[in-house]
């Protein structure tokens, strides 16, 4: 944690979830805004009765993305609670109609559309040339060679084709690859246009090298990718996921990779973040791993920062800037 404390404050902000260490170095907070009192923490509390206790004194709160859910119970117990910035224009953990009802305001930040298909790309290039299992080979002393899948002519499929999935789409048509895509309301001009063949949602898994989700999670997504889905895959394919862990059944998806029904899986997103240190998934086999760092970028983060400094003096000058509707 570190506090810089100014004299007199207007604002005692708290900036929440900095797990990198990055908010100090993208802004200067004292010089920013001089007369907010800004904490920043670098932990995080799972727990509502925690939250509460830690954010009692706060007016303001910054919140990085969905690291730390704010509903509406947490909401109602923070009285002294004023300003909401969070990044990002959505946030799903946030209750944004129960803040409005406790007169809190809420304000977010542009953000950028590039990381994470770029992460994807990572997560599926590792997977398809077996980079983590040549790396662990040369650091320990070893001279074996990984028998890689070769992307040119596999088939990628895409649950979802939005601004991300089109992103993933037109890399992929430079590596040759053969598209299909599906999503509940997708159409087959949105599929035609970038360069993907619409199919159902079983044939998608059926005949894909390669599936990548793409989808925002809701009630009627949680849980899209279950069992039959996944038992309907090549033994040969991969399962990306760089969106939301609740997309996707997770104790289906354990079992494919414990008896082989998939090749492997590369994750960036889970049911429950931070991962347990004991989840079964930190020891299932033939997986790729990253701490949901599909947004985690230094372009990213400097747009984030910045603008939620814009936005707090905004608010305190009174004309709030990217208020965030109920």
């Amino acid at each position: 944690m570190n506090d810089s404390q100014v004299a007199g404050p207007q604002l005692r902000l708290a900036v929440l979830d900095d797990w990198e260490g990055a908010a100090g170095d993208v802004v200067d907070w004292s010089s920013e805004l001089p007369t907010v009192s800004v904490t920043i923490f670098t932990d995080h509390l799972a727990s509502p009765r925690d939250l509460i206790e830690r954010l009692t004194p706060f007016g303001a709160v910054m919140l990085m993305r969905e690291r730390t859910p704010v509903p509406a119970d947490v909401l109602t117990a923070l009285p002294n609670l004023r300003l909401i910035v969070t990044t990002g224009m959505r946030n799903r953990a946030l209750d944004v109609a129960a803040a409005s009802r406790n007169g809190v305001l809420v304000c977010g930040t542009q953000g950028l559309q590039s990381p994470t298909p770029e992460l994807t790309w990572s997560l599926i290039l590792a997977l398809a040339r077996g980079i983590p299992q040549a790396d662990a080979s040369m650091r320990a002393g070893r001279w074996k060679p990984t028998v890689g899948m070769d992307l040119d002519g596999a088939v990628l499929g895409l649950v979802g084709l939005g601004r991300l999935g089109g992103q993933v789409a037109a890399v992929a048509r430079a590596f040759q690859m053969e598209l299909l895509a599906w999503s509940p309301h997708l159409t087959q001009d949105r599929a035609a246009a970038c360069g993907a063949r619409l199919v159902g949602k079983r044939e998608l898994f059926a005949q894909s090298d390669v599936v990548s989700v793409h989808m925002v999670l809701s009630d009627s997504t949680r849980g899209l990718i279950g069992a039959a889905e996944i038992d309907a895959m090549k033994p040969t394919a991969f399962l990306v996921n760089t969106s939301r862990g609740a997309l996707v059944d997770q104790d289906a998806l354990l079992r494919a990779l414990a008896d082989g029904g998939i090749a492997g899986a590369g994750l960036d997103v889970y049911g429950e973040e931070p991962l347990p240190a004991d989840h079964p998934l930190r020891s299932a086999p033939r997986t790729v791993l990253t701490p949901h760092i599909g947004y985690v970028t230094a372009r990213t983060f400097a747009t984030f920062y910045r603008e939620a400094v814009q936005d707090v003096q905004a608010y305190l000058d009174g004309n709030p800037v990217r208020v965030i509707e109920p």
